[in-house]
């Protein structure tokens, strides 16, 4: 199998560096897909709050969270997870000990929590349970965004202590 080891970096040259590439390629498009969810699930939940539990718009909007959250956000997730455990494998577990990864990963932990949180926000729409309020989903609808600007400058910046 010398064909799969010469694109490990450890192996040198420039398929490694190809193969690391494409990883990260990939895994950038899966934190888009992700992030665009989780920046547009809570002003669906914003609008939906001011629906009638039973009512047409109400359906409407359940099947638009529940198409959202298991067709492109909940996969986009775990491809965010497993191509970057990929790149930590591929490029080594020192990187997990440096200051800037140790803030990325508070921030994906944020994140992941978001993630489940807004699940369970839509289970409670789903038992005509309205939680908060319209104002409530609209002032939290950048959360996410905020770790990600977090997220994207420890690793662009790669700062340490």
């Amino acid at each position: 199998m010398p064909g799969l080891f010469c694109l490990l970096p450890s192996a040198g040259g420039r398929e490694g560096l190809m193969l690391i590439g494409i990883v990260k390629g990939l895994h950038i498009l899966a934190v888009i897909a992700w992030m665009a969810g989780l920046l547009y699930l809570p002003r669906l939940y914003a609008y939906h709050s001011k629906s009638a539990p039973g009512s047409e718009m109400d359906l409407m909007f359940k099947k638009m969270e529940r198409g959202l959250l298991n067709i492109i956000m909940t996969p986009a997730a775990v491809f965010v997870v497993l191509l970057g455990g990929t790149l930590v494998f591929l490029e080594g577990v020192g990187i997990l000990a440096m200051p800037w990864m140790m803030l990325k990963l508070l921030g994906v932990a944020f994140l992941v929590g978001w993630h489940v949180y807004l699940i369970r926000a839509r289970l409670a729409f789903v038992g005509g349970r309205r939680v908060h309020t319209e104002k409530f989903w609209r002032m939290m609808n950048e959360t996410p965004f905020i770790a990600a600007i977090v997220i994207v400058l420890s690793v662009t910046t790669k700062f340490v202590l």
